[in-house]
């Protein structure tokens, strides 16, 4: 296919612009206290809502005016251009030579026959795996399907790795409030025995439902932990007289009852032993970074519901419509995305932090990992040039108040640059007090004040004042000017959290496209599981293999036989 080279940002009036823009404020003085004593207008100018999220970008290093540098490099790099590519099917994904459409995914079934692509109806497509998902899912929940003994589902347990663990795993996290049917879920993806050992322990087989997810349903990681789960539930059902020791009529009606697959390959899937009217598929236009809300989300439908999935996936197309239709100077989507281009290749800032003031997404700051770091972790550019400027940031976070007692000293006082994104929520499903003390409140005080520590600081004059010895004064300064941006919802629902994942995926788009990378492609995972092919038997036995490799794996692998003990 012919590749249209991209724009080279560094090489745009508008990149130029903005490397004087930033020189004038290095020679200024970044100074927010000043900035904001002399703008009055400087929050509601750099305030924004989409959806029902709030956004403040006002304690981040720009001034209004910097924004509307960033609109004229979005219209410089043709942003708008390779949104609509994106959204109508085009193949932006080169490498792959794929469509990339998870904005399909959650199109309303009133857009049926309105996205045709490959000469696929792609959102009817949707909308008919969708119901199949809801028909199990409502099966399932009522009690209508069963285990082979005839006993009501109480655990799903999804086995997946990468988009089809991170994502699931995430959400359910995210929404357990809303787990209305006694079902709750666990997700299993590494290849390390531990986890499955971990997982199924104090499970009931005959209550247990397995949800097999692999697109070619040929990963590594996810069959080799399916055979072991598939391996588990009939020596456990066997072992408590569930069903027959060694009858295979019964062993192969239990793999029916409590093993059902997100995938697209049914020969894999039925010589697995999984009826294929149990499976469920999505498209290679849908990455799996990108897939927590296709069918790869079927443990979330059966644990909180299709109603409250129809809500999740509203959320998404929320922020998707607000993206493609808001001016680039009103739109905060892209205007974040904008600002990490900002962070990362004028102020050289290497990693972005991520830190949500609710314990629910705990899980969100490694969910966004993958969605970053494997998108736009590259130096490459989509025409396969190399690219003319540093990509991609290191993204990393845990929840408040928890970081605050890790990791909050080097972003407070260290000498990196960490912009840094804080998210809460107006309300929580859990209100409590300790005493008169709302405790939400006293976690949001710390939200609050956390962001206003980083871009005020503290003077040596005012740590003074609070009659600190001198000697001690410098190690109580506060430098201030370390970048924030507050994100403020009304509740953490699923509609809320349908929005922010929408939100990240559209920001890593927009660095992508400034930095001319194709962000749904993802070949640098792939070195390592082939050597890993070639390097395993080496391991145990094969001293053919083991003399192919270098000294150091080879020397590795000694100590292992020598120290293996079981």
């Amino acid at each position: 296919m012919a590749i249209n080279p991209p724009v080279d940002a560094t090489k745009t009036p508008a990149w130029v612009a903005l490397q004087k823009h930033y020189d004038e404020l290095q020679a200024e003085g970044i100074d927010l206290k000043k900035w904001f004593a002399e703008d009055p207008d400087r929050v509601k100018e750099l305030s924004f809502d989409a959806g029902d999220l709030h956004f403040d970008l006002s304690k981040n290093l720009i001034k209004p005016e910097t924004l509307r540098l960033f609109t004229f490099l979005a219209d410089e790099v043709k942003l708008g251009d390779r949104i609509k590519a994106m959204y109508t099917g085009v193949h932006i994904n080169n490498t792959e030579d794929r469509a990339v459409l998870h904005t399909a995914l959650r199109r309303p079934v009133e857009d049926e026959g309105k996205y045709i692509v490959d000469g696929q109806d792609t959102v009817k497509d949707v909308r008919e795996t969708l119901d199949k998902i809801y028909a199990f899912a409502d099966d399932v929940r009522s009690g209508k399907w069963t285990g082979v003994t005839g006993r009501k589902i109480e655990t799903v347990v999804n086995i997946g790795i990468g988009g089809s663990d991170l994502g699931p795993v995430m959400a359910y996290e995210a929404l357990k409030p809303y787990a209305d049917a006694g079902i709750s879920a666990r997700y299993i993806s590494n290849i390390d025995p531990n986890d499955l050992a971990e997982k199924t322990k104090g499970l009931d087989p005959e209550t247990t439902l397995f949800i097999i997810v692999s697109k070619t349903f040929t990963t590594l990681e996810t069959l080799t932990n399916a055979r072991e789960a598939r391996t588990w539930l009939l020596e456990e059902l066997e072992a408590n007289g569930a069903i027959a020791s060694g009858d295979a009529a019964q062993r192969a009606e239990a793999i029916k009852k409590h093993f059902v697959a997100v995938s697209t390959n049914l020969e894999k899937v039925e010589e697995f032993g999984i009826d294929p009217a149990n499976a469920f598929g999505f498209w290679n236009w849908v990455g799996g970074r990108y897939s927590v809300d296709s069918a790869v989300g079927t443990s979330l439908a059966v644990v909180f519901g299709p109603a409250r999935f129809e809500e999740f996936l509203h959320g998404f197309h929320e922020i998707d419509e607000y993206f493609a239709n808001t001016p680039f100077e009103k739109n905060v989507v892209v205007l974040l995305g904008m600002l990490n281009v900002w962070y990362r290749n004028f102020f050289k800032a290497a990693s972005h932090a991520v830190l949500p003031y609710d314990q629910y997404l705990h899980r969100f700051p490694a969910y966004l990992q993958q969605l970053t770091m494997e998108s736009n972790g590259k130096s490459v550019r989509w025409d396969g040039t190399p690219v003319t400027t540093e990509t991609g940031e290191i993204f990393w976070g845990e929840p408040g108040t928890n970081g605050q007692h890790a990791f909050y000293q080097l972003i407070h006082q260290g000498t990196q640059l960490i912009p840094a994104d804080f998210i809460a929520f107006v309300n929580t499903p859990n209100p409590t007090k300790d005493g008169d003390q709302d405790v939400h409140e006293l976690f949001l005080g710390n939200y609050l004040a956390q962001t206003k520590a980083l871009a005020f600081g503290k003077t040596a004059d005012e740590v003074r004042a609070e009659g600190t010895p001198e000697e001690i004064v410098p190690a109580r300064v506060f430098t201030g000017n370390r970048p924030t941006t507050s994100i403020f919802g009304v509740a953490l629902t699923p509609f809320a959290l349908g929005e922010l994942i929408a939100l990240y995926e559209h920001i890593t788009f927009v660095e992508g496209t400034v930095w001319g990378l194709d962000s749904y492609d993802q070949w640098g995972v792939e070195l390592g599981k082939q050597l890993a092919k070639q390097i395993t038997p080496a391991i145990s036995k094969d001293d053919d293999a083991l003399a192919a490799q270098d000294a150091s794996t080879q020397s590795l692998i000694e100590f292992y036989r020598k120290n293996r003990e079981f």
